[in-house]
């Protein structure tokens, strides 16, 4: 006891000396005096609790060089650079990977030999070349920490094959204790890390996966484009990751941001690696606000001050999901995690998936509806989620999501359920959603009379509900586990025996109904309020990020490594003007102050003497600009036969918006010629079939009686667009 004790107050004392911190979050204490003891330890803690340092201050303590294998250089570089402002050896902390010349390695080595190096990184390809093996046969090991352990699951959504190597490798290097670190976690991939790293005695601490400072919010996806820019633009010099499922999509947003004011980058696996790595470094040093990028930029981002998380689609997993809105807030300050959502983004998600081996199919099956499930639940966003990670979360009401902020409307469903249920048991297992869906509603379609089942007695029983009502009903008989998809004849759904029962015995069920988004004001903040910073003194903490990100720009680093954002916030309360006083500053250990305190002070110590009343700025955020009088300028830019997309960008509106305004335009009267656009975007024969419908076919200009008529092979748009033409031709 006496001995614990003792190490508890030698901890306490080195947190403070190296960094900064007077006290520890969470398990953080429980994890290092647990590897300090020389036992396997196995560490679920979310993104922003404090991981690294579970090995971080260990390795400054312990005897010999801690060995720690991460997935990305990129991380391992940011790691590298944060931990020497900590200590004035630059040596301290190293990696060995492939971007190093072979003077730099042989740099390296020496520093390690000679007893400089206390943290040594490694990519697990690394790991296993020959002469390092060979050159870690040299040296005493403190422990190997493998970081972002979820890598070693295939049921991870990271996974990586090289990880499962790891475990070998360590027994041919030498025995030491090990500590296997993750932010994302399922109770079925924690099992499966720890079976491959031979570690299932490890001491295992688990975090709440809570994050009570992140808001959540899912909107439908709906004039998106503009919507996004205007979020932004309310969060002015904030920095912000949107994520997109396409490259084309990230490098088309990246465009319009830019064109709208908005300082942004794109970054994805199809760039070549110097734009990569230039446009994160722009990101981590506050050259642009915002990344747009796919899930290639994940685990490489340590970023603390990233203010919000924007999905353009839906992730195809939850853990993903969890992961990259874990990029938000992870110094504890806002965080908002906004999530764009159409069921079309499921259905492309579950076409890509077509081809792959029927296991792997039946893995992203699985965590496709997780998704689903989540997206379309009227319940707590934070519950949802803790949930799927094994963790109860008791609070009726969180405060900080859509669903517990603005409840949606529901309706009851369970009549409708079991009529779904009822004619797809009845219809049997070869057909698809839309089928069940034309048999409820009592279309006849071509499939449909060829069954028979225009005969049904369930032929036309729900035909005074509409097509999008159905889908919603059998989209959630599928999250309740009473339907299911046939994974080798995809697309194919049956009642299983839980749907049975419930013909049998049917319970409430409800559907959530969308917000109707249309009818918000242009200018209005949506979701939840904007969360200001704790900082006293506006003015000065302005001043402050300012001399950081010149100090950042003189040392080439990262601003937020020389001081993180709540650290400011503090000197902009707390005022302090020597170095002693600094280093009461949370966050601001006696390395730091000394590497970098002197000009804060300074600062800090004149603007004290100079201002006796100082009032704090209002932050004059831009607003967007009005979309009113689009007219003339669209009929200007088709006369000078302009694309529809630059017009959208030009007027900073979407391409749904722009179709509306050209209808509107040809509704009045007015005569276009679009022929030019739609020569270049369309198929002719298309155009022509569509053009005949209209002509010859069409009691109206009914958009939806088209649709109906022309079916699946011909989108909305393209239909709009001809019947643009044909108005302008025939009509105007």
């Amino acid at each position: 006891m006496a001995q614990q004790l003792i190490d508890r107050e030698l901890i306490h004392q080195k947190l403070k000396e190296h960094f900064g911190f007077s006290s520890f979050k969470g398990n953080q204490e429980a994890v290092i005096l647990n590897l300090l003891s020389g036992r396997d330890t196995f560490v679920l803690m979310p993104t922003g609790g404090g991981k690294s340092l579970c090995y971080q201050l260990p390795a400054l303590m312990m005897d010999g060089v801690a060995i720690i294998i991460s997935p990305l250089i990129a991380l391992m570089k940011n790691q590298v650079d944060a931990m020497r402002t900590f200590s004035d050896n630059p040596g301290i902390a190293h990696f060995l990977n492939s971007s190093l010349t072979k003077n730099a390695v042989q740099q390296v080595r020496e520093d390690v030999l000679a007893g400089k190096t206390k943290l040594l990184y490694f990519a697990p390809e690394s790991l296993t070349k020959e002469d390092n093996i060979a050159f870690l046969h040299k040296i005493k090991i403190s422990f190997y920490a493998i970081d972002e352990a979820h890598c070693i699951s295939e049921w991870g959504h990271d996974f990586r094959p090289e990880y499962r190597r790891i475990r070998p490798i360590i027994n041919d290097i030498g025995q030491a204790p090990l500590i296997a670190l993750t932010a994302t976690a399922t109770p079925k991939v924690q099992m499966d890390i720890q079976k491959n790293l031979g570690m299932t005695d490890a001491t295992v601490f688990r975090s709440s996966f809570n994050r009570p400072n992140l808001y959540y919010e899912l909107r439908p996806k709906h004039n998106v484009d503009h919507d996004i820019i205007r979020f932004i633009k309310q969060r002015e010099g904030k920095s912000g990751i949107i994520y997109c499922l396409s490259r084309k999509k990230v490098e088309e947003l990246a465009e319009l941001l830019v064109a709208n004011g908005i300082k942004a980058l794109a970054y994805h696996a199809g760039m070549d690696a110097q734009t990569r790595a230039d446009n994160q470094d722009a990101f981590l040093h506050e050259r642009v606000d915002v990344i747009v990028a796919t899930i290639a930029f994940g685990m490489g981002i340590d970023k603390p001050d990233v203010r919000y998380v924007i999905h353009y689609d839906i992730p195809k997993s939850l853990e993903g999901y969890y992961q990259e809105t874990g990029r938000a807030g992870r110094d504890g300050g806002e965080g908002y995690c906004l999530t764009y959502y159409s069921y079309k983004d499921i259905q492309k998600l579950e076409k890509f998936m077509q081809g792959k081996p029927v296991a792997e199919q039946e893995i992203g099956k699985l965590l496709l509806l997780e998704t689903v499930s989540y997206a379309e639940s009227s319940m707590c966003r934070r519950k949802s989620l803790l949930h799927y990670f094994g963790e109860e979360y008791a609070e009726g009401n969180c405060g900080s999501c859509d669903n517990c902020c603005n409840p949606k409307p529901k309706v009851e469903a369970k009549g409708e359920m079991q009529l779904a249920l009822e004619a797809l048991n009845s219809i049997g297992d070869k057909f698809k959603i839309d089928h069940l869906v034309a048999v409820l509603m009592g279309k006849v379609t071509a499939l449909v009379k060829s069954y028979g089942h225009n005969k049904s007695e369930f032929f036309g029983a729900g035909e005074e509900k509409d097509s999008r009502f159905w889908n919603a009903v059998i989209r959630q008989g599928l999250i309740m586990g009473l339907i299911d998809k046939n994974i080798e004849n995809y697309g194919l759904i049956s009642v299983n025996d839980k749907g049975r029962a419930f013909i049998d015995k049917p319970t409430s069920v409800t559907i959530t109904l969308d917000h109707d988004y249309d009818s918000e004001d242009e200018n209005a903040v949506a979701g939840g309020p904007m969360k200001g910073g704790g900082a006293a003194d506006e003015e000065l903490y302005a001043m402050l990020k300012d001399l950081r990100r010149s100090v950042a720009a003189h040392n080439n680093l990262p601003p937020y490594v020389i001081f993180q954002d709540p650290s400011l916030e503090e000197m902009s309360i707390q005022y302090p003007i020597t170095i002693e006083e600094l280093q009461t500053i949370s966050g601001v250990g006696a390395g730091k102050a000394q590497k970098f305190g002197a000009e804060f002070i300074k600062l800090i110590k004149a603007y004290v003497e100079e201002k006796e009343i100082i009032r704090p700025q209002d932050l004059v955020v831009k607003g967007v600009a009005n979309k009113a009088n689009n007219k003339i300028f669209i009929i200007q830019s088709i006369d000078r036969k302009m694309d529809f997309e630059d017009i959208a960008r030009a007027k900073n509106l979407d391409f749904e918006e722009v179709l509306s305004e050209v209808e509107g335009i040809v509704n009045s009267g007015t005569k276009l010629d679009i022929s030019y656009y739609i020569n270049k975007v369309m198929d002719e024969d298309k155009a022509e079939d569509i053009y005949l419908y209209f002509k010859e076919d069409a009691e109206s200009d009914s958009l939806d009686a088209a649709i109906e008529e022309l079916g699946s092979d011909y989108s909305e748009e393209e239909i709009r667009l001809v019947r643009i033409k044909f108005l302008c031709e025939v009509g105007n």
